[in-house]
């Protein structure tokens, strides 16, 4: 499965990376990175040499024909605690479960793809579960995504000829869990992406 998403991944785009030996090669730990494209998660999986459990809002989750993928590849579906107080609950749950498993886990903590190019606030979820099951936290940042056909630059799908761009995954340094905060993660992942949008 992971090959093939590398396969997916690096045709659609020309990948390169930077940083990946700062994540550590066993051992529950988070990535936390900025949001561009409804192809991120495939883009991650196919360069992070460890399987990445991806933590995804259910609606997205439960998509036909993704859901195969989804299961398969141990994805998280959350929910927001008013919106479904029972997937919310569920999904922490398996979060705590999967970390002190030794899991790493993904998070895009914008929720939400941005529609501007700019990196959105990041929502303080990472903070409550890194204080009830404390693990180290890399900030990471896609580079040259923006502008591209899964992007919502110019809108979704429309520019065929906007593929095979070239793309950077880059990954700064680790942050102790009793360091993460969600806005300095937000500063960190911004110096990563830097003006590469």
């Amino acid at each position: 499965m992971r090959f093939l998403i590398w396969l997916l991944s690096h045709t659609i785009y020309r990948v390169s990376y930077k940083g990946l030996e700062k994540i550590p090669a066993k051992g529950g730990a988070i990535l936390v990175c900025n949001h561009v494209t409804f192809v991120d998660a495939l883009i991650l999986a196919g360069t992070v040499r460890r399987p990445i459990r991806f933590i995804m809002y259910k609606p997205i989750y439960d998509m036909p024909v993704l859901n195969f993928v989804f299961r398969v590849g141990g994805a998280i579906p959350i929910q927001g605690a008013k919106e479904n107080p029972s997937v919310f609950a569920a999904a922490f749950a398996e979060i705590r479960r999967a970390l002190l498993a030794g899991d790493l886990l993904c998070i895009f903590p914008e929720g939400a793809l941005t529609l501007d190019g700019d990196i959105g606030q990041f929502r303080r979820g990472i903070e409550r579960i890194v204080a009830e099951t404390p693990v180290p936290v890399l900030p990471m940042a896609l580079q040259g995504l923006w502008g591209s056909f899964f992007s919502h630059s110019g809108g979704v799908f429309r520019r065929p000829n906007r593929l095979w761009r070239r793309v950077q995954v880059c990954v700064g340094e680790t942050v102790a869990p009793e360091r993460v905060e969600a806005a300095a993660l937000q500063r960190a992942v911004r110096a990563l992406r830097g003006e590469a949008l």
